[in-house]
């Protein structure tokens, strides 16, 4: 097989026609994809051609422009080039492509695919058309009907061929090629081209060019990757998921037209914005699906595979496999779909004991490796319930600033001996029936998207970062194999690995002090980072020397340690953690003249630099002489800025995602 070289041309070095140029530069395309200066030269010269690229690299174009500059001529006035697409949306979205890159020829395009007018397609097709683009079954009409001549026809293009050449099209397909000119062109495009396609290719084709890019399972290897085992109730258990992981937008998969309903209409009744699309709906139906999800009105798409192909839903965050694939081929062309252009991507599957074979083969086949999660607890349901109402009076009390005086009696509220009562009582004046709070602030999470990351995650932050438990912590993992400093013992959720822990708090004795005996004190996981803080993963009571630990000086925020604590498979167990506060180490210099330190609850542990909080302060408004000194340190940061524009700081900048972790930002307090 060939590949493309790395480095691309210009549009200048394809030579297209004029017109095409035109048309290329008023798109604002500044210079070709690797798939489309790749292919654009074979193709231009009429040869076979098998195209592997991965999806969203432009592959529409990559055979759109040598059909519309060089393969496609005006006369004869019938149809010289003939597209096939397994899904209506595919066939009209290529079509677009098709016009635009046309649009200063007189060259004409006619699509034709089921659910619509065919009396109209007809009417199109006798006006004279260069281009047909289509589903099969409705090719396969106007030939019986003869109403599409393919006689003329040179260029026969299968998009997603991957789709096109399984069983289910495969005798369509079959078929409609028995009818074409012997002499025609044959260009296979796909972001997986499996063991099938390359037999037919060799079979079919005329002296076949391979041209291999890196295919989806590349991009499948970029993203994060989770299953979960399911007890049997898995609408339920896709629902808890959902609920804890708190995508920011979705597809959801299904393997039968009948799941995607069912499982869209139990996210509607939940409250999420979501949709189904299957073959079963009529074309205004579909448009209408469509419709929402170009004005993000969907959230969640729930889909079968053939109806998701040609879907694109903008800054696609997660990938549910409802149904894991029986193929590996769509499971990487699912998971393609997301953690585009350098964006975070999670994919989360559902497995039952039926599909363990087809994970164990895509793990053997692609080298992907999905971390093993459990299902939420009613701990982390509870958690997130928890989360939502502190989420929701967060937005609701920051809008107004706060006096120096509210600040002053809040320290002292915090610092008196009932604080906790105390708290409780002014939640109880603020919120009346807490069950009604919780889920009237979880309502309102579920019918709006989560705000999205101001940036992916750094280098540091993917699928095998580790968080370390504290000292005096015995870590249990999925297959029972555990760590242990000082006998005491810890299980709960990792947030960021997704393998199952939960940690007890113990006193000097080794007995947990949590009440009610038995209760887990549960770390969310990942994918909450837009509405909840990150719980401390740390150990109150003895260290290993036996000294009790000064309760004042654990990081709330979770503890700062070295970098070198921060894998949890270190051969002899976890460092002890070295407790600091988030108070200001300078606080000598709390105020300096007109500047003032901010905490930010993110630091060199979550990938964070200088440059990206300062992205985040300039996406906050903060102009560069506002700037003062950015400290990172490793699990959090002190940034100085102008005291006039502290409230506007805290008031856009707290709860928001920062390097993949949402960022707790408020004034930085003076030691005592």
């Amino acid at each position: 097989m060939e590949d493309a070289d790395a480095k691309a041309p210009s549009f200048k070095d394809l030579n297209l026609s004029p017109a095409v140029a035109q048309a290329v530069a008023e798109r604002g395309y500044s210079s070709p994809t690797p798939v489309q200066a790749a292919a654009f030269e074979p193709a231009a010269l009429g040869q076979d051609l098998v195209v592997q690229a991965r999806t969203g690299t432009g592959k529409t174009a990559a055979f759109g422009l040598p059909l519309v500059s060089a393969r496609v001529k005006l006369e004869p006035n019938l149809p010289q080039a003939l597209i096939l697409c397994p899904t209506r949306e595919l066939a009209l979205q290529v079509t677009q492509e098709i016009e635009a890159l046309a649009k200063y020829t007189t060259l004409k395009i006619a699509s034709v695919y089921g659910g619509a007018s065919i009396t109209k397609q007809i009417e199109q097709l006798k006006a004279g058309a260069h281009v047909v683009v289509g589903t099969p079954g409705r090719v396969l009409d106007h030939l019986k009907r003869r109403t599409l001549d393919p006689s003329a026809l040179r260029t026969f293009v299968l998009d997603e061929c991957d789709e096109m050449l399984s069983m289910g099209f495969l005798p369509q397909i079959n078929e409609i090629w028995a009818q074409l000119p012997a002499n025609h062109q044959t260009l296979l495009f796909s972001a997986t081209v499996p063991k099938e396609v390359t037999r037919i290719a060799e079979t079919r084709l005329k002296n076949p060019t391979f041209i291999t890019l890196s295919g989806d399972h590349v991009g499948a290897l970029e993203i994060q990757h989770f299953v979960y085992l399911s007890h049997g109730d898995k609408l339920s258990e896709l629902l808890q998921i959902i609920e804890v992981e708190n995508p920011e937008s979705g597809i959801v998969f299904c393997n039968t037209r009948d799941e995607t309903k069912r499982v869209a209409l139990q996210l509607q009744e939940k409250g999420f914005k979501a949709d189904w699309l299957n073959a079963d709906l009529s074309q205004a139906e579909r448009e209408q699906v469509m419709k929402r999800i170009r004005d993000e009105d969907v959230r969640f798409l729930v889909c079968t595979d053939v109806a998701a192909r040609g879907i694109d839903i903008s800054h696609l965050t997660h990938v549910i496999n409802f149904d894991f694939p029986e193929a590996s081929e769509q499971y990487v062309h699912r998971t393609g779909r997301t953690g585009r252009a350098g964006r975070v991507g999670t994919a989360i599957s559902l497995i039952n004991p039926g599909s363990i074979g087809d994970l164990y083969y895509l793990r053997l086949k692609y080298k992907i490796q999905p971390q093993e999660r459990h299902l939420p607890t009613r701990q982390e349901l509870r958690t997130r319930q928890e989360a939502d109402v502190i989420a929701s009076l967060s937005l609701k009390l920051s809008a107004a600033p706060l006096s120096e005086t509210h600040r002053q009696l809040a320290r002292r509220l915090l610092a008196s001996e009932g604080a906790e009562n105390l708290v409780a009582g002014l939640l109880r004046e603020l919120l009346g029936n807490p069950e009604a709070a919780q889920e009237a602030a979880s309502a309102q999470r579920r019918a709006e998207r989560p705000r999205p990351a101001l940036r992916p995650p750094g280098p540091s932050e993917g699928a095998n970062k580790r968080r370390v438990p504290a000292a005096g912590l015995r870590w249990e993992n999925d297959a029972g194999a555990n760590r242990e400093r000082g006998g005491h013992r810890a299980r709960g959720r990792a947030a960021r690995t997704g393998h199952l822990f939960r940690y007890e708090v113990h006193d000097a004795n080794g007995v947990d002090t949590n009440a009610p005996s038995g209760t887990d004190a549960t770390l969310p996981r990942a994918g909450m980072e837009a509405t909840q803080p990150e719980l401390p993963l740390v150990s109150v009571g003895s260290d290993d020397h036996g000294r009790a630990d000064d309760a004042g000086s654990s990081d709330r925020h979770g503890s700062d340690r070295h970098d070198s604590d921060r894998h949890s498979s270190d051969r002899h167990g976890p460092p002890p953690p070295r407790a600091r506060t988030h108070e200001s180490e300078h606080a000598s210099d709390e105020i300096q003249g007109s500047y003032v330190n901010l905490f930010f609850g993110v630091g060199k542990r979550d990938g964070a630099s200088s440059k990206d909080l300062e992205d985040a302060l300039n996406s906050a408004g903060v102009s560069q002489p506002d700037l003062g000194r950015i400290q990172v340190k490793h699990g959090h940061s002190l940034v100085q800025v102008a005291a006039h524009v502290q409230q506007q700081v805290i008031a856009r900048l707290n709860g928001t995602t920062i390097c993949g972790r949402e960022a707790l930002v408020e004034p930085a307090r003076r030691r005592e």
